[in-house]
C-alpha cells in the first residue's frame, strides 16, 4: 500500500544524518539510484545499518539467490509491500535468472510448478502466517523437500530482513521507484 505523499521523510546523501551518509552513498553507487526504502531508513542510521548488514549476511546463507528471492517476494506480498515485491522481482529476474512466468506466480504467492521453490514458498508463508509457530506438517513438508534445519532458520532470517524493509516501506507510504516499476506485480511481461 502506498500513499500519494510519503509519511516519513526520504533523505538523500546530502540530507541524511552524518552516520547514514556513507551508507546512502554506497547504496547509490551500487544501484545507480537511491531506492526510496534507503531514503526512509536513513532517518535512523542504526536501522539503515541493520538493513544493509543483515542483507549482506543473508546473501551468505546456504539458500541460493533464487531461494532467497522466493522468501523475499513471498514475505513482501504477504506484508503488503508493493515496493519490495518489485525490487525483489527485479533481482529474481536479473540475478537469479528465474523465468518471468515463475516470478509472476511468486508475486501472486501461487504455485510455480517447481517443487523446490513451491516448498520454500509454502514454508515461508507458514512462518509468516503462524508467526514462527509452524505446524508440524508444514515443517515436515519443507524438510521432506530436501531442506534441513539450516535452511529452516535461514528462512526465518530472510523473513526478519523482509519484515524490516516491508514494514518500513508500508509505514512510510513509499511508492515504487521509477527504476523498479517495470518489475511490479502486474507489470511483468
Amino acid at each position: 500500500m502506498t500513499t500519494p505523499h510519503p509519511r516519513l521523510p526520504r533523505l538523500d546523501a546530502a540530507t541524511a544524518p552524518a552516520a547514514a551518509q556513507p551508507l546512502v552513498a554506497k547504496v547509490i553507487a551500487n544501484n545507480g539510484f537511491l531506492p526510496h526504502l534507503i531514503g526512509t531508513l536513513a532517518n535512523a542510521p542504526a536501522a539503515l545499518e541493520t538493513y544493509l548488514t543483515v542483507s549482506e549476511i543473508n546473501s551468505r546463507a546456504s539458500l541460493d539467490v533464487a531461494a532467497r528471492e522466493v522468501v523475499q517476494i513471498t514475505a513482501a506480498h504477504l506484508n503488503g509491500c508493493d515496493f519490495c515485491v518489485a525490487g525483489h522481482s527485479a533481482l529474481a529476474l536479473k540475478k537469479a535468472q528465474l523465468p518471468v512466468e515463475t516470478v509472476q506466480r511468486l508475486q501472486a504467492v501461487a504455485p510455480t510448478g517447481d517443487a523446490r521453490l513451491d516448498a520454500l514458498q509454502a514454508f515461508t508463508r507458514a512462518v509468516i502466517e503462524h508467526r514462527g509457530a509452524v505446524p508440524d506438517a508444514a515443517l515436515q513438508a519443507f524438510l521432506g523437500a530436501g531442506f534441513g534445519p539450516q535452511q529452516v532458520l535461514e528462512v526465518v532470517l530472510g523473513v526478519s530482513l523482509a519484515t524490516l524493509c516491508n514494514y518500513a516501506n508500508v509505514l512510510a507510504g513509499n511508492e515504487i521507484n521509477p527504476e523498479l516499476k517495470p518489475y511490479a506485480a502486474g507489470a511483468l511481461q
